[in-house]
């Protein structure tokens, strides 16, 4: 046999000289039995295995750069979640439909290679291997021999044909042992590529693009969203977000109408809920979109919409009697009509146009609508109660129950259907009953009556009687699908599937299907009977506890620890208030003065008061703002409260004794350098360390976001401090000079935790998701605990890295604030739920009388548990059926899904 020399100790090699692909690793790892590799950006590097000769190895294991902050790399299940979030967007980031297409052959390798468990792939954070270039590795022959090699191998096969690379190959024992000790210390550091990058390689080596007539409506919504950010960003939506957007495609196709009272509790994510149900009813025909809501909230559906789904919508501006795109531009019209022209599928308008009466709500009226969405739906009610007299619905329910006969769909969502009187769920469900009587029934119905319908439904009266049962059952009718009983009455009766009534006897029935109702009418299961378990108000109410959600492992269950605390007296603070000064208590008493001169001749003072109070309680710049442009007859931006604007249209001058006290304001006001609430974050951001966790800060008001970021950047020169707002308010205080930002750009950069200080306001919160940031400054405190409960949801979200979180609330000092809030605490003990006791809105009239705001709250507590009674149970309804949609492998694309919503109205 021919002597075959050994390999020297030290080799080079440079694609100068030779084609590297070739001659250096083909050959070296074709008698390999084991690999190690330490690499470059995990997405390249993970393809980087395709290229090379890896199918005869036993254990392939590469280590490679994440790019993620070592917080994200950390142990536990809070961090795990984080990193698999942050992981699944960078590898996204990486990702274009062309590579994909192309390089088809090679994401399938990939993943049969990841798959097969040969291959083992982790990633360090970018502080223990912040590099791009620097990679090695170590070669294992079946012999015992090893080589170790160091160079700038580029991550494909095309890149070592056309770049300039070079290699240094090293099989002396300590060159090997060097690289080996340098794999270990980075393998130690280390964490496995979630399943979830690994399935989606698998995904994308199936992935074909379709056309909407090629889907069925029950996959439509995971075709168009499975490559939204929702999706990209490594979020998507929760179990029970998709299974009730598959409810309500159910009923689309079992009613031809699906009509629901969406009754999450807060925080559980209904915006997303409602808003993908929208999308799938624009792009499978059924209509354009009106979604109803607080003037408030309508910029965050917008944003939400933009953000997460990637969807164009437009936003009814009514003071300038305009649409707003996505964009924030405007899009001209002719006036108010042409609220009744959308230029989008999916037009968002402020339920305060519906308070007021406004002209452009009899123009919505005129329209149909596919979908028909109303948020905080508690709105719409009657006057109830001893000292009203009548039972005159407001305006908004009025306006719902025309609308509703004119729409297909309709989603009715609030936290709190029930939210001063249990009938109050019936108004609600009166307005789904019109145009599709198969919800509550046709006339005569027992359960369109409350009071009838209420002790069946709380189990007080059992219904064993079958004739009794009988008239229950036939109007409204059920479909074949809810029960097998149901299936047989509609078989021997031969009712169609659009047949919702009957007023057949029940002799028509055959006798086994008589024994079988009698059967479930004697049947109790988990306590309840028949009627509780099967009843209209079940079919189209929906409500999911968080901590139900918490119990079977589908969120996290984060504490919040609430400051001031009552184990730690701190001395700027005066129990819950803070220590205010005698220039700003005058100031707040020439504020109340002002309303009760007010009140002399407009009967609007009262909403006036309650502004009043709440900018002068937000801090000392609102309140001055706000007194200097009531004397110019000027009021603050749209995004915070289109209510004031239209008040504002009517309102008259001022008058000589109105306008003394609104100088007096400016007077006290502008005499103060300082703020108390700006010296309490400062305190708490620096002195207690809540800088280093990352910190939000949340004011309801533009003005007081826009002052506290500008302060900040003066006492913080060094610190990026962002401010998150409405379209075009968005930006970036560094050294004192500002810059606008895209919103996007500022998430991107907490994501990456190049920002930790972030100032927003309430209209733009609904798009932002903070997990990285662990503490939260609320400026002012919004009196809905819903606002507070949106906030606080920032932070405390899938992903937290921390398991508990810190929440500060600024009031001032003996002011009606601090009352409000002695009362909301006492409520908020439990750190696992601090919102538990409490309504998803506190009615203006119960704060008027604080004294009795206490006993409102008891009340309120009582009649939720009359209607948990009846428990409107939708265990069932948490998981979706069949996969998850981010694997989705018919994927509509981007253009077709846009081209579809902007057709106008």
């Amino acid at each position: 046999m021919p002597h075959i020399p050994p390999l020297p100790l030290l080799s080079r090699f440079s694609s100068r000289q030779q084609r590297l692909s070739h001659v250096f690793l083909k050959d070296r790892l074709a008698n390999a039995r084991s690999y190690k590799r330490i690499a470059g950006y995990f997405r390249s590097s993970i393809f980087e295995l395709v290229a090379e000769e890896i199918a005869g190895i036993d254990k392939i294991q590469i280590v490679c750069n994440s790019d993620l902050d070592p917080r994200d790399i950390a142990i536990g299940k809070a961090s795990r979640l984080a990193r698999e979030t942050a992981l699944k967007e960078k590898w996204n980031e990486g990702a274009n439909d062309i590579d994909s297409l192309l390089h088809r052959t090679r994401y399938k390798h990939l993943y049969d290679l990841l798959r097969e468990g040969r291959v083992e792939v982790r990633v360090v954070s970018s502080t223990d291997a912040p590099f791009l270039h620097g990679k090695a590795g170590i070669i294992e022959n079946y012999d015992g021999s090893k080589s170790a090699f160091i160079g700038s191998l580029n991550e494909t096969r095309e890149g070592w044909n056309e770049h300039y690379e070079i290699v240094w190959e090293d099989r002396s024992p300590e060159g090997v042992a060097w690289v080996e000790d340098e794999f270990k210390h980075l393998w130690d550091r280390s964490v496995p590529l979630p399943d979830a990058i690994i399935e989606d390689v698998g995904r994308l080596s199936r992935k074909i693009q379709v056309e909407l007539k090629d889907l069925s409506p029950m996959d439509v919504a995971a075709a168009a969203l499975v490559e939204a950010p929702v999706y990209q960003h490594g979020e998507g939506l929760k179990p029970w977000q998709q299974a009730f957007v598959g409810m309500f495609l159910e009923q689309r196709s079992t009613y031809g109408a699906a009509r629901f009272i969406l009754a999450d509790e807060v925080g559980v994510g209904k915006t997303l809920s409602l808003a993908t149900s929208a999308m799938v009813s624009c792009l499978l025909g059924d209509g354009p979109a009106l979604i109803l809501a607080p003037s408030t909230l309508c910029q965050q559906w917008q944003v939400e919409l933009k953000d997460k789904l990637a969807i164009p919508s437009a936003v009814w501006l009514s003071n300038k009697k305009v649409w707003l795109d996505p964009n924030g531009h405007i899009v001209k019209t002719r006036g108010a009509e042409d609220i009744g022209r959308c230029p989008f599928q999916i037009g968002i308008v402020s339920t305060g146009l519906i308070f007021h009466n406004a002209p452009e709500a009899q123009t919505l009226l005129q329209r149909r609508f596919g979908t028909l969405i109303l948020d905080e739906a508690h709105r719409a009610r009657r006057s109830r109660g001893v000292t009203v007299s009548g039972d005159e619905p407001n305006n908004l329910l009025k306006f719902m129950r025309e609308a509703a006969k004119r729409a297909k769909h309709v989603i009715l969502g609030t936290a709190t259907p029930i939210q001063t009187d249990v009938e109050e769920l019936w108004d609600l469900l009166e307005v789904l009953n019109n145009g599709a009587n198969h919800v509550l029934g046709r006339e005569l119905s027992v359960w369109r009556q409350f009071k009838t319908a209420l002790p069946i439904l709380t189990g007080e009266k059992e219904i064993t009687d079958e004739i009794e049962a009988w008239n229950l059952i036939r109007n409204p009718l059920p479909s074949r699908t809810e029960n097998p009983l149901f299936d047989h009455i509609r078989s021997d009766l031969r009712l169609r599937k659009e047949e919702h009534y009957t007023d057949k006897p029940i002799t028509d029935l055959d006798d086994f299907t008589r024994f079988e109702l009698r059967d479930a009418l004697s049947e109790q299961r988990n306590g309840l009977t028949f009627f509780q378990r099967n009843n209209p108000i079940l079919r189209h109410t929906v409500l999911r506890k968080r901590s139900t959600l918490e119990d079977i492992g589908l969120l996290d269950k984060i504490a919040v620890d609430i400051w001031p605390s009552d184990s730690e007296h701190l001395a700027m603070f005066e129990g819950l208030g803070l220590l205010t000064s005698a220039e700003f208590d005058a100031a707040y008493e020439a504020a109340t003065e002002f309303t009760v001169a007010l009140r002399k001749r407009i009967r609007s003072a009262g909403f006036m008061k309650t502004m009043m109070q709440s900018r002068i309680c937000s801090s000392i710049a609102s309140g001055l703002s706000t007194a200097k442009k009531l004397l110019d007859k000027r009021i603050q931006n749209s995004e915070e409260n289109e209510e004031a604007l239209l008040m504002m249209e009517s309102f008259p001058e001022i008058i000589d004794e109105e306008r003394h006290h609104l100088e007096r304001i400016v007077h006290f006001l502008s005499q103060k350098l300082t703020d108390p609430k700006l010296d309490a974050v400062f305190y708490f951001l620096t002195e207690r360390g809540w800088l280093n966790l990352g910190s939000i800060i949340f004011s309801q008001y533009y003005d007081t976001a826009y002052w506290v970021a500008k302060s900040l950047t003066a006492r913080l020169p060094q610190e990026q401090v962002a401010l998150y707002a409405g379209a075009s308010k968005s930006g970036l205080f560094y050294g004192g000079e500002w810059r606008s930002v895209e919103r996007e750009d500022i998430k991107k950069a907490v994501r990456d935790r190049t920002i930790r200080l972030v100032v927003a306001t309430d209209a733009a919160c609904e798009g932002l998701n903070l997990q990285t940031l662990g503490t939260l400054i609320n400026v002012d405190l919004p009196w809905n605990p819903s606002r507070l409960e949106q906030r606080i949801g920032r932070i405390k979200r899938f992903g937290q890295t921390r398991d508990r979180v810190d929440m500060l609330n600024l009031v001032y000092h003996d002011t009606n604030d601090e009352k409000v809030y002695e009362v909301l605490s006492k409520r908020m003990k439990d750190r696992y739920d601090l919102f538990g006791s409490l309504p998803d809105t506190i009615e203006d009239t119960w704060i008027d009388e604080i004294e009795t705001l206490e006993e409102h709250l008891s009340q309120f507590t009582e009649r939720k548990k009359q209607a948990n009674a009846f428990d409107l149970r939708y265990g069932n309804t948490v998981q979706p059926e069949g996969a998850g949609w981010e694997t989705c492998e018919k994927v509509l694309g981007r253009r077709d899904i846009i081209e579809r919503l902007s057709e106008g109205w």
